[in-house]
């Protein structure tokens, strides 16, 4: 996990840090409605998985705004390099899901074939070396039209608060005036995100969709 130390004294967001830490959950959720439409219409012509693509869509989008990239370590911010998916999975013709944790590629077709592969082979629920702060955690519900969703959490006090790994979940698309629509839901931690960082990443993540 590479990274460089923010000095927390000199810090643009101290201010807002500080005030965000005195909560005792400063996580908050949006969702938000998406046009997958480019997407869905570049993975059917190139025979890929539309979540693959997805994964990557997020991911190139998260990682194009540099507060998603903040992190805490041993109590000090850091600004990662970057941001790898850490993504759900269900093979078919089963109910347990599992978790498969991969690099960051920005080609979305070697992306796709990677992600497809790994998630083929992986015959474990998740690989806990991989569990770092670097992550975004990835999920889709694609049996419902997702409103909102929230996420569990595995700490409490100081440890939960420390925690900046964003969780991004969608659900299933729906067709509108020859478009495709879905529900994204996306968690973040007030003390280093706020809305305005979420519309970046919305408004950047449909640029990368449409670019397709």
């Amino acid at each position: 996990m590479n990274y460089k130390k923010l000095d927390l004294n000199t810090w643009s967001r101290k201010e807002i840090f500080d005030f965000f830490s005195k909560t005792e959950d400063p996580f908050y959720m949006v969702t938000f409605r998406q046009d997958v439409t480019e997407l869905y219409n570049w993975a059917h012509e190139n025979s890929k998985s539309f979540y693959c693509a997805m994964i990557w869509a997020v991911t190139e989008a998260i990682n194009s705004v540099e507060a998603f990239r903040v992190s805490m370590v041993n109590g000090s911010p850091v600004l990662l390099e970057e941001r790898i998916p850490s993504f759900t999975d269900l093979k078919k013709g089963q109910e347990n899901f599992y978790i498969v944790t991969m690099e960051r590629d920005n080609d979305i077709r070697r992306f796709c074939d990677s992600a497809k592969r790994k998630s083929q082979d992986q015959n474990f629920f998740i690989d806990l070396s991989r569990e770092e702060d670097n992550l975004i955690y990835i999920s889709s519900l694609p049996w419902i039209e997702m409103t909102a969703l929230k996420n569990e959490r595995e700490s409490t006090g100081e440890a939960l608060k420390d925690k900046t790994i964003p969780h991004i979940s969608w659900g299933k698309y729906v067709n509108e005036n020859g478009r495709k629509i879905l529900g994204l839901s996306i968690e973040v931690n007030h003390r280093f995100i706020d809305g305005y960082h979420i519309g970046k990443f919305a408004e950047n993540l449909t640029q990368i969709i449409r670019s397709l």
